[in-house]
């Protein structure tokens, strides 16, 4: 009788064991699914908006399938939904990621592109977009690093479908850029340090030639050559004044609406 009692006993510790041993494990433990749902959840999820369940289930592939079928294409999108979950910093490396690993995918031009297109977004910031907010006074160190790589790409894939936008980021950065040489040159020529301020100026000039700034520059040059008295360049300066920008006082250029984020869409997954 005692005998029988302790085995009940034993039976029923070793069902209470068993059963706290699957309960933690199905608390621990993701069941692994196959490949395709977890690309397919991806797909469903960035349809949505929710980006940070993509990523959850991109991952999952590049974790679990490393090799599988899906798994570059993966890699691929994984560049977007961090990049529209405002995750730059892991886009960039993403893209930088996927380049590396695979130099001739036939996405590798996009790849390229949400590198450039990463390094600086602080214009897609909602206060910025929709007040007058000026960004060109601020550390645009990014930007000049996104104008850079936006260039490269441009110039490894000029067939690119993506090309016409970068053309179109670089245009607003590149007066960006010039904006933030001529807001010092402005700071200089206020404690009347001209000869600063030409420096400024003359570099947007002649480094950023196509940008909206230039009247702006060579006004900058004309008020500073008058101040120092530098009569023979203060001559010349007008002289391109006059020659090239005679109505350009009562026009002031805007590059407000010289780029759009509203384009920006995923790569298209290809036939898998």
């Amino acid at each position: 009788m005692e005998h029988s009692k302790r085995n009940i006993k034993l039976a029923l510790l070793t069902i209470v064991v068993m059963s706290l041993l699957v309960g933690c494990k199905s608390d621990g433990e993701e069941i692994e699914q196959p490949e395709k749902i977890y690309y397919d959840q991806a797909q469903a999820r960035m349809a949505s908006g929710n980006y940070f369940g993509a990523i959850e289930a991109l991952e999952a592939i590049e974790t679990r399938y490393p090799f599988g079928k899906y798994s570059e294409q993966a890699q691929v999108e994984l560049i977007f939904a961090h990049f529209m979950n405002s995750e730059t910093e892991a886009a960039h490396s993403a893209a930088e990621k996927f380049i590396r690993l695979h130099p001739r995918h036939p996405n590798i031009d996009y790849a390229y592109f949400m590198k450039g297109l990463s390094s600086y977004t602080r214009d897609r910031e909602l206060l910025i977009r929709f007040t007058n907010t000026d960004i060109s006074n601020r550390d645009i160190s990014g930007a000049k690093q996104s104008f850079a790589e936006l260039t490269e790409f441009t110039t490894r894939f000029p067939d690119s479908q993506y090309v016409p936008y970068a053309k179109q980021r670089n245009i607003y950065l590149r007066n960006m850029i010039a904006k933030n040489e001529l807001a010092a040159a402005d700071y200089y020529i206020s404690i009347e340090a001209y000869v600063a301020a030409i420096r400024r100026a003359n570099y947007v000039i002649e480094n950023i030639p196509n940008s909206s700034e230039n009247f702006r520059a060579l006004k900058i040059l004309e008020n500073s050559y008058s101040n120092l008295g530098y009569s023979d360049l203060l001559n010349d300066v007008r002289e391109v004044l006059n020659s090239n920008y005679l109505n350009e006082e009562s026009k002031q250029t805007s590059d407000k609406k010289s780029w759009s984020w509203n384009f920006l869409k995923r790569s298209k997954p290809e036939e898998i």
